[in-house]
Protein backbone atom coordinates (compact mmCIF):
# COMPACT_ATOMS: atom_id res chain seq x y z
CA UNK A 1 0.00 0.00 0.00
CA UNK A 2 2.62 2.24 1.06
CA UNK A 3 5.00 1.50 -2.19
CA UNK A 4 1.27 2.20 -4.19
CA UNK A 5 0.96 5.99 -2.32
CA UNK A 6 4.92 6.60 -3.13
CA UNK A 7 4.55 5.23 -7.01
CA UNK A 8 1.27 7.86 -6.99
CA UNK A 9 3.33 10.73 -5.00
CA UNK A 10 6.13 10.22 -7.78
CA UNK A 11 3.80 10.28 -10.56
CA UNK A 12 2.04 13.89 -9.12
CA UNK A 13 5.65 14.92 -9.10
CA UNK A 14 6.29 14.17 -12.25
CA UNK A 15 3.11 15.55 -13.65
CA UNK A 16 3.51 18.81 -11.69
CA UNK A 17 7.11 19.46 -13.08
CA UNK A 18 6.20 18.48 -16.49
CA UNK A 19 2.91 21.43 -15.81
CA UNK A 20 5.61 23.72 -14.56
CA UNK A 21 7.69 22.60 -17.59
CA UNK A 22 5.03 23.65 -20.09
CA UNK A 23 4.17 27.32 -18.07
CA UNK A 24 8.08 27.58 -18.58
CA UNK A 25 8.04 27.21 -21.82
CA UNK A 26 4.72 29.14 -22.93
CA UNK A 27 6.39 32.42 -20.78
CA UNK A 28 9.64 32.03 -22.89
CA UNK A 29 8.14 31.63 -26.20
CA UNK A 30 5.89 34.48 -25.58
CA UNK A 31 8.13 36.52 -24.29
CA UNK A 32 10.46 35.78 -27.47
CA UNK A 33 6.73 36.34 -29.82
CA UNK A 34 6.81 39.73 -27.81
CA UNK A 35 10.23 40.75 -28.71
CA UNK A 36 9.61 40.36 -32.47
CA UNK A 37 6.33 42.41 -32.49
CA UNK A 38 8.59 45.14 -30.62
CA UNK A 39 7.99 47.94 -33.93
CA UNK A 40 4.35 47.70 -33.52
CA UNK A 41 4.79 47.67 -29.77
CA UNK A 42 6.50 51.10 -29.74
CA UNK A 43 4.34 52.56 -32.45
CA UNK A 44 1.26 51.46 -30.30
CA UNK A 45 2.69 53.23 -27.53
CA UNK A 46 3.52 56.44 -29.37
CA UNK A 47 0.05 56.83 -31.46
CA UNK A 48 -2.12 56.29 -28.39
CA UNK A 49 -1.63 59.15 -26.39
CA UNK A 50 -2.77 61.89 -29.31
CA UNK A 51 -5.95 60.67 -28.39
CA UNK A 52 -6.73 61.45 -24.83
CA UNK A 53 -5.03 64.97 -25.83
CA UNK A 54 -7.07 67.77 -24.77
CA UNK A 55 -9.79 65.69 -23.22
CA UNK A 56 -10.65 66.36 -19.16
CA UNK A 57 -7.43 65.26 -17.17
CA UNK A 58 -9.55 63.27 -14.56
CA UNK A 59 -11.29 61.44 -17.59
CA UNK A 60 -7.51 60.59 -18.97
CA UNK A 61 -6.86 57.10 -17.44
CA UNK A 62 -10.67 55.98 -17.70
CA UNK A 63 -10.43 56.63 -21.33
CA UNK A 64 -7.11 54.56 -21.80
CA UNK A 65 -8.82 51.94 -19.92
CA UNK A 66 -11.72 51.64 -22.20
CA UNK A 67 -9.55 51.86 -25.01
CA UNK A 68 -7.30 48.82 -23.68
CA UNK A 69 -10.66 46.91 -22.91
CA UNK A 70 -11.07 47.27 -26.50
CA UNK A 71 -7.79 46.50 -27.34
CA UNK A 72 -7.86 43.15 -25.58
CA UNK A 73 -10.81 42.45 -26.79
CA UNK A 74 -9.73 43.03 -30.23
CA UNK A 75 -6.75 40.42 -30.31
CA UNK A 76 -8.62 37.58 -28.22
CA UNK A 77 -12.01 37.82 -29.69
CA UNK A 78 -11.67 38.58 -33.11
CA UNK A 79 -7.91 38.03 -34.06
CA UNK A 80 -6.86 35.25 -32.10
CA UNK A 81 -9.09 32.87 -33.31
CA UNK A 82 -8.73 33.85 -37.02
CA UNK A 83 -5.12 33.53 -36.38
CA UNK A 84 -5.28 30.16 -34.92
CA UNK A 85 -7.41 28.81 -37.90
CA UNK A 86 -5.36 30.17 -40.21
CA UNK A 87 -2.37 28.35 -38.63
CA UNK A 88 -4.13 24.95 -38.73
CA UNK A 89 -5.27 24.54 -42.05
CA UNK A 90 -3.94 27.47 -44.19
CA UNK A 91 -0.68 28.43 -42.68
CA UNK A 92 1.36 29.20 -45.85
CA UNK A 93 -0.78 32.23 -46.10
CA UNK A 94 0.68 33.23 -42.39
CA UNK A 95 3.81 34.64 -44.49
CA UNK A 96 1.82 36.95 -47.13
CA UNK A 97 -0.52 38.19 -44.40
CA UNK A 98 2.86 38.98 -42.52
CA UNK A 99 4.61 40.66 -45.23
CA UNK A 100 1.05 42.67 -45.56
CA UNK A 101 1.56 43.60 -42.18
CA UNK A 102 5.86 44.46 -42.67
CA UNK A 103 4.54 46.77 -45.61
CA UNK A 104 1.65 48.65 -44.30
CA UNK A 105 4.45 49.39 -40.94
CA UNK A 106 7.34 51.03 -43.69
CA UNK A 107 4.34 52.51 -45.10
CA UNK A 108 3.57 54.26 -41.71
CA UNK A 109 7.13 54.81 -41.03
CA UNK A 110 7.89 56.62 -44.71
CA UNK A 111 4.65 58.42 -44.44
CA UNK A 112 5.92 60.35 -40.84
CA UNK A 113 8.94 61.06 -42.39
CA UNK A 114 7.27 62.67 -45.28
CA UNK A 115 4.77 64.30 -43.13
CA UNK A 116 8.29 66.02 -41.20
CA UNK A 117 10.43 66.55 -44.21
CA UNK A 118 7.30 68.18 -46.34
CA UNK A 119 5.40 69.75 -43.47
CA UNK A 120 2.04 67.94 -44.52
CA UNK A 121 1.12 66.95 -41.92
CA UNK A 122 -1.88 64.92 -41.40
CA UNK A 123 -4.35 65.86 -39.64
CA UNK A 124 -4.24 66.09 -35.59
CA UNK A 125 -7.01 63.93 -33.66
CA UNK A 126 -9.68 66.18 -32.65
CA UNK A 127 -9.71 67.24 -28.95
CA UNK A 128 -12.83 67.28 -27.08
CA UNK A 129 -13.06 68.18 -23.84
CA UNK A 130 -16.62 67.64 -22.87
CA UNK A 131 -19.48 65.37 -23.19
CA UNK A 132 -19.92 61.73 -23.00
CA UNK A 133 -20.81 61.06 -27.09
CA UNK A 134 -17.23 62.88 -27.55
CA UNK A 135 -15.80 60.63 -25.55
CA UNK A 136 -17.40 57.89 -27.43
CA UNK A 137 -15.94 58.88 -30.99
CA UNK A 138 -12.68 59.50 -29.76
CA UNK A 139 -12.40 55.69 -27.89
CA UNK A 140 -14.39 54.19 -31.08
CA UNK A 141 -11.57 55.18 -33.05
CA UNK A 142 -8.72 54.32 -30.72
CA UNK A 143 -9.77 50.90 -30.91
CA UNK A 144 -10.48 50.75 -34.61
CA UNK A 145 -6.79 51.73 -35.33
CA UNK A 146 -5.68 49.61 -32.51
CA UNK A 147 -7.48 46.80 -34.72
CA UNK A 148 -4.57 47.13 -37.15
CA UNK A 149 -1.82 47.04 -34.78
CA UNK A 150 -3.48 44.22 -33.00
CA UNK A 151 -3.44 42.19 -35.70
CA UNK A 152 0.31 42.61 -36.88
CA UNK A 153 1.48 42.26 -33.01
CA UNK A 154 -0.83 38.49 -33.53
CA UNK A 155 0.58 37.49 -36.83
CA UNK A 156 4.07 38.39 -35.56
CA UNK A 157 3.74 36.63 -32.55
CA UNK A 158 2.09 33.49 -34.53
CA UNK A 159 4.78 33.33 -37.26
CA UNK A 160 7.14 32.82 -33.84
CA UNK A 161 5.47 29.84 -32.47
CA UNK A 162 3.85 28.32 -35.34
CA UNK A 163 5.48 24.89 -35.24
CA UNK A 164 4.16 24.79 -31.32
CA UNK A 165 1.41 22.08 -30.98
CA UNK A 166 -2.48 24.40 -31.32
CA UNK A 167 -3.08 24.49 -27.33
CA UNK A 168 0.54 25.93 -26.67
CA UNK A 169 0.04 28.57 -29.60
CA UNK A 170 -3.45 29.56 -27.85
CA UNK A 171 -1.81 29.61 -24.90
CA UNK A 172 1.18 31.67 -26.25
CA UNK A 173 -1.29 34.48 -27.97
CA UNK A 174 -3.53 34.42 -25.21
CA UNK A 175 -0.48 35.58 -22.89
CA UNK A 176 1.14 37.92 -25.99
CA UNK A 177 -2.23 39.46 -26.06
CA UNK A 178 -2.68 40.09 -22.58
CA UNK A 179 0.95 41.05 -21.01
CA UNK A 180 1.59 43.45 -24.21
CA UNK A 181 -1.92 45.15 -23.77
CA UNK A 182 -0.79 45.97 -20.50
CA UNK A 183 2.10 46.69 -21.29
CA UNK A 184 1.28 49.24 -23.79
CA UNK A 185 -1.62 50.85 -21.76
CA UNK A 186 0.25 50.87 -18.75
CA UNK A 187 2.76 53.08 -19.81
CA UNK A 188 0.27 55.34 -21.83
CA UNK A 189 -1.43 55.74 -18.51
CA UNK A 190 1.71 56.98 -17.09
CA UNK A 191 3.19 59.00 -19.97
CA UNK A 192 -0.23 60.58 -20.17
CA UNK A 193 -0.39 61.68 -16.46
CA UNK A 194 3.24 62.57 -16.06
CA UNK A 195 2.67 66.37 -16.47
CA UNK A 196 -0.05 66.11 -13.89
CA UNK A 197 2.12 63.68 -11.60
CA UNK A 198 5.28 66.71 -12.24
CA UNK A 199 2.64 69.38 -11.27
CA UNK A 200 1.47 67.28 -7.96
CA UNK A 201 4.85 67.18 -6.98
CA UNK A 202 6.13 70.62 -7.92
CA UNK A 203 3.14 72.23 -5.32
CA UNK A 204 5.00 70.25 -2.41
CA UNK A 205 6.80 71.74 0.16
CA UNK A 206 10.20 69.89 -0.30
CA UNK A 207 13.13 70.82 -2.56
CA UNK A 208 13.60 67.66 -3.77
CA UNK A 209 9.80 66.96 -4.39
CA UNK A 210 10.00 69.87 -6.54
CA UNK A 211 12.61 69.65 -8.65
CA UNK A 212 11.50 66.14 -9.15
CA UNK A 213 8.44 67.42 -10.44
CA UNK A 214 9.80 70.12 -12.31
CA UNK A 215 11.56 67.82 -14.28
CA UNK A 216 8.64 65.42 -15.08
CA UNK A 217 7.22 68.37 -16.76
CA UNK A 218 9.72 69.49 -18.38
CA UNK A 219 10.63 65.75 -19.59
CA UNK A 220 7.13 65.25 -21.03
CA UNK A 221 7.35 66.69 -24.39
CA UNK A 222 10.91 65.01 -24.84
CA UNK A 223 9.17 62.05 -24.01
CA UNK A 224 6.97 61.94 -26.57
CA UNK A 225 9.49 63.28 -29.26
CA UNK A 226 11.59 60.30 -28.47
CA UNK A 227 8.81 58.17 -28.61
CA UNK A 228 8.06 59.32 -31.89
CA UNK A 229 11.60 59.03 -33.61
CA UNK A 230 11.82 54.79 -31.95
CA UNK A 231 7.87 54.21 -33.27
CA UNK A 232 9.25 55.40 -36.97
CA UNK A 233 12.74 53.77 -36.75
CA UNK A 234 11.02 50.65 -35.05
CA UNK A 235 8.24 50.65 -37.78
CA UNK A 236 10.74 50.95 -40.79
CA UNK A 237 13.11 47.80 -38.83
CA UNK A 238 10.65 45.81 -38.46
CA UNK A 239 8.80 46.02 -41.38
CA UNK A 240 11.80 45.95 -43.75
CA UNK A 241 12.77 42.70 -42.08
CA UNK A 242 9.45 40.69 -42.07
CA UNK A 243 9.76 41.68 -45.97
CA UNK A 244 13.20 40.83 -45.66
CA UNK A 245 12.66 37.41 -44.52
CA UNK A 246 9.37 36.98 -46.36
CA UNK A 247 10.91 37.34 -49.80
CA UNK A 248 13.74 34.62 -48.61
CA UNK A 249 10.81 32.37 -47.26
CA UNK A 250 8.88 32.87 -50.54
CA UNK A 251 11.73 31.41 -52.43
CA UNK A 252 13.99 34.30 -53.86
CA UNK A 253 17.00 34.27 -52.32
CA UNK A 254 18.68 36.81 -53.72
CA UNK A 255 18.15 40.01 -51.11
CA UNK A 256 18.48 37.83 -48.17
CA UNK A 257 21.67 36.40 -48.81
CA UNK A 258 23.25 39.42 -49.93
CA UNK A 259 22.71 41.00 -46.38
CA UNK A 260 23.99 37.85 -44.73
CA UNK A 261 27.14 37.74 -46.72
CA UNK A 262 27.40 41.80 -46.04
CA UNK A 263 27.10 40.43 -42.05
CA UNK A 264 29.82 38.11 -42.79
CA UNK A 265 32.17 40.26 -44.27
CA UNK A 266 32.12 42.99 -41.13
CA UNK A 267 32.02 39.87 -38.40
CA UNK A 268 35.15 38.82 -40.29
CA UNK A 269 36.71 42.59 -40.57
CA UNK A 270 36.11 43.24 -36.96
CA UNK A 271 36.66 40.31 -35.19
CA UNK A 272 36.13 41.71 -31.76
CA UNK A 273 32.97 43.10 -32.66
CA UNK A 274 31.12 39.69 -31.48
CA UNK A 275 27.68 40.13 -32.92
CA UNK A 276 26.90 43.34 -32.63
CA UNK A 277 28.20 45.32 -35.87
CA UNK A 278 26.49 42.27 -38.17
CA UNK A 279 23.01 42.47 -35.95
CA UNK A 280 23.55 46.63 -37.08
CA UNK A 281 24.59 45.73 -40.42
CA UNK A 282 21.31 43.32 -40.47
CA UNK A 283 19.54 45.97 -39.20
CA UNK A 284 20.75 49.15 -41.12
CA UNK A 285 19.40 46.94 -44.39
CA UNK A 286 16.31 46.34 -42.93
CA UNK A 287 15.59 49.71 -42.31
CA UNK A 288 16.74 50.92 -45.97
CA UNK A 289 14.59 47.85 -47.43
CA UNK A 290 11.70 49.64 -45.08
CA UNK A 291 12.01 52.90 -46.02
CA UNK A 292 12.49 52.41 -49.53
CA UNK A 293 9.80 50.34 -50.03
CA UNK A 294 7.31 52.38 -47.73
CA UNK A 295 8.48 55.41 -50.16
CA UNK A 296 6.86 53.36 -53.19
CA UNK A 297 3.88 53.08 -51.29
CA UNK A 298 3.51 56.15 -49.94
CA UNK A 299 3.97 58.20 -53.31
CA UNK A 300 1.81 55.61 -55.13
CA UNK A 301 -0.91 56.73 -52.52
CA UNK A 302 -0.10 60.60 -52.23
CA UNK A 303 1.86 61.92 -54.85
CA UNK A 304 0.60 59.86 -58.00
CA UNK A 305 -3.34 61.03 -57.36
CA UNK A 306 -2.16 64.53 -56.83
CA UNK A 307 -0.62 64.72 -60.13
CA UNK A 308 -3.58 63.24 -62.07
CA UNK A 309 -5.86 65.57 -60.06
CA UNK A 310 -3.11 68.98 -61.32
Amino acid sequence: MSAGLAALLDDIAALAKLAAASVDDVGAAAARASTKAAGVVVDDAAVTPRYVHGLRPERELAIIKKIAIGSLRNKLVFILPVALLLSQFAPWLLTPILMLGGTYLCYEGAEKLWEKLSGHHAPEVPSSSQGAVEESKVISGAIRTDFILSAEIMVIALNEVADEPLLSRALILAVVAIAITALVYGAVGLIVKMDDIGLSLAKRSSAASQAVGRFLVRAMPVVLATLSVVGVAAMLWVGGHILLVGVDDLGWHGLYDAVHHLEELVHDAVPGAGGTLPWLVNTAASALLGLLVGAVVVAVLHLVPRRKKH
